[in-house]
């Protein structure tokens, strides 16, 4: 986070960031969340908002690389019952999506993303 987030210098050192996700709170299943919970935090710290339109989906390295995930399909029809219709899924994943019935996929855009970087390109709310 640290190397892309512009007001690294000045906020790190005024604020500690603490991210707890206790095990039985909220449902869950494996590391799928840390492309939201990046582009959470970096929404905070740069005061720039997420769109509301856009889903995602992928595990998180140190260096920010967005790793594969599982259930994408389950994934996928919740953003689509939800009213979704942008949904960033890991380029490691393009294989499954392309197994999937053209039905669960119409009307989604999905965008297949390699780096935290894209993913904040395509979710934040341009000013």
């Amino acid at each position: 986070m640290r190397s892309i987030v512009k007001k690294e210098a000045s906020y790190f050192k005024e604020h500690d960031i603490h991210l707890h996700v206790p095990e039985g709170a909220v449902p869950k299943d494996g590391p799928s969340a840390g492309v939201t919970m990046s582009t959470a935090l970096y929404s905070a710290i740069e005061e720039i908002p997420v769109d509301a339109k856009v889903a995602m989906t992928g595990e998180v390295t140190l260096r920010g690389k967005v790793l594969p995930i599982g259930g994408l399909k389950e994934k996928l029809l919740a953003a689509k019952s939800a009213g979704i219709r942008k949904v960033l899924v890991p380029q490691e994943n393009k294989p499954d999506v392309e197994e999937l019935e053209e039905e669960i996929t119409e009307g989604i855009e999905i965008v297949f993303v390699t780096k935290v970087q894209q993913v904040l390109k395509e979710s934040l709310v341009e000013r």
